[in-house]
This record gives structure tokens, C-alpha cells and sequence, in this order.
């Protein structure tokens, strides 16, 4: 199950259970829309994959599996982030 991560670990910008503006890579690395495609390129900085738009989880269901109230560190090592844009650039992330 997601944990539905509270905060884009970039910027910091609130991402609710309810945010149609979170994006994730498979390891959840949780990033709003704004990071994930202008800063980030569509490539997570944490382990190169590729984003997609988080699933909201319905508010009934939210009662009994509740989104992490866990803040996540913010912050990107940027030039760990340009190795992996030289290294990803123009691969497709289902190729990567």
C-alpha cells in the first residue's frame, strides 16, 4: 500500500492524500508536478527512474489506511541529480 507522502521532497510543497499535483517513482520518491517535470526532468534524483501521477486513495478508505503524516526530508544533491540526467537523457523510463 502507498504511503501517500506529505510533502514533495524537493520543494517542500504540501501534497495531501487529495493532490492531484503528486508524482512518484516506483520507490515512492514523492515529488509535485511543478519538480518532477521542470527540475527534475521526469527523472527521480534518488534512483533514476521515471515519475507518474500518485493514485488518490478514497476518502473513506482513508479511515482505515491512513496517508503518512511523516514529513520527508527536503532537499536534492544536485550535481547526483545531473549525473543521472547525463546518464538518463533521452532513455525513456521504462528503458532505463
Amino acid at each position: 500500500m502507498l504511503k501517500l507522502k506529505p510533502n514533495c521532497e524537493s520543494c517542500g510543497s504540501d501534497l495531501p492524500p487529495n493532490s492531484t499535483g503528486a508524482m512518484i517513482c516506483s520507490f515512492e520518491c514523492t515529488f509535485c508536478n511543478r519538480c518532477a517535470e521542470i527540475l527534475l526532468h521526469n527523472t527521480c534524483p534518488n534512483c533514476g527512474g521515471g515519475f507518474e501521477k500518485r493514485p488518490i486513495r478514497p476518502e473513506a478508505r482513508l479511515k482505515e489506511h491512513p496517508a503518512s503524516e511523516e514529513a520527508v526530508e527536503i532537499g536534492i544533491d544536485q550535481q547526483k541529480h545531473l549525473n543521472f540526467l547525463r546518464q538518463y537523457r533521452g532513455v525513456p523510463p521504462e528503458r532505463r
